[in-house]
């Protein structure tokens, strides 16, 4: 880890900062598929988005991603049963990720899947499926009805579409999902992994508070930082300042109870946050047995710190009654 910085860091313009977080996007495909090729866990998508990584990721960010991947996985098949996959998700911020495709292959899709990003990744995404078999094939074979619309910016078939568009401005948001078949009766699951950081307190709630007002029953999950108010998240903070990578929300991820709050205040019900840890210690613990013994980790406080650093907040409204509410770990 980089020693703090010296001095005050210069403030990025918002087009650099804006492409400083693109740039996160990334970053975490390449972590993900580089612990999937050391076997986390099994996609065979990942590598369809996202190049090898020149060098290998320390244990720590690879069990980190592991805890990640299967902790929102967990949250989201408790949905899916409860729902009996009839609902849809709005995967927000999805950058390059492959989930549409491993419920496809669980047979666990539900009615509708959406996915939302900056226009410049849903066009780089759009380029990637359209060239590829492996991507196009399964959204052809589970598409039904008219032709599918397909363009630059956005993607849409019967179940699955994938939509250009900024997240700060959620009216433009609403508007663009409708026009893609978004269906505000229906169960939804909204899914935002190290996202709502990068937005304004103000800008996040305004999402939270539009999600929780146009969805009478709802599920939301949001996986990012948290008790970063010590030396460690200040660190972290100036680890990311220094790629010009501002935390606009970052007041919000200085504990769990900051971010529970966040979600009641804005329309939600039922509120929960956890940290990474206590996520990595409910999973199965002879998965958790397999994959420590895929590498050695010789920094076993370092791994605890940033795990107790990042956190998986949910909260439901369930006016259907479904028991959303008693979806936990």
């Amino acid at each position: 880890m980089a020693a703090a910085a010296r001095g005050p860091l210069p403030a990025a313009g918002p087009d650099e900062a804006d492409e400083a977080v693109r740039g996160t996007c990334e970053d975490a495909s390449v972590c993900k598929r580089f612990a999937v090729s050391v076997g986390y866990w099994e996609d065979p998508y990942i590598q369809c988005f996202v190049r090898q990584a020149k060098e290998r990721k320390a244990p720590e960010i690879n069990r980190g991603y592991y805890a990640r991947v299967h902790g929102v996985s967990y949250l989201l098949k408790a949905f899916l049963k409860k729902t009996e996959c009839n609902c849809q998700i709005v995967n927000l911020g999805a950058g390059m990720d492959t989930l549409f495709w491993r419920l496809k292959d669980e047979n666990l899709l539900p009615r509708k899947y959406f996915e939302v990003d900056f226009p410049m990744i849903v066009a780089r995404k759009i380029h990637n499926i359209k060239s590829k078999p492996p991507l196009s094939k399964p959204i052809i074979e589970s598409h039904s009805g008219d032709s599918l619309l397909i363009d630059s910016h956005s993607l849409d078939s019967s179940h699955y579409s994938i939509v250009g568009a900024d997240l700060r401005f959620s009216s433009d948001l609403e508007e663009k999902l409708k026009k893609h078949n978004l269906d505000v009766h229906l169960p939804t699951l909204l899914i935002a992994e190290c996202v709502l950081v990068y937005m304004t307190p103000q800008q996040s709630a305004n999402l939270l508070k539009w999600a929780a007002s146009t969805f009478p029953v709802a599920m939301f999950i949001n996986y990012e930082q948290v008790n970063m108010t010590d030396r460690f998240g200040q660190i972290m903070i100036e680890n990311l300042q220094r790629r010009q990578c501002n935390l606009a929300g970052v007041e919000v991820c200085r504990s769990l109870e900051a971010q529970r709050e966040r979600l009641l205040l804005n329309g939600w019900e039922n509120a929960h946050a956890i940290d990474m840890m206590k996520v990595y210690s409910s999973l199965p613990q002879a998965d958790v047995k397999r994959i420590e013994e895929l590498e050695f980790l010789d920094e076993k406080e370092l791994f605890e710190q940033l795990m107790q650093h990042y956190c998986i907040c949910w909260a439901s409204k369930d006016s259907s009654n479904l028991g959303l509410a008693d979806i936990t770990f």
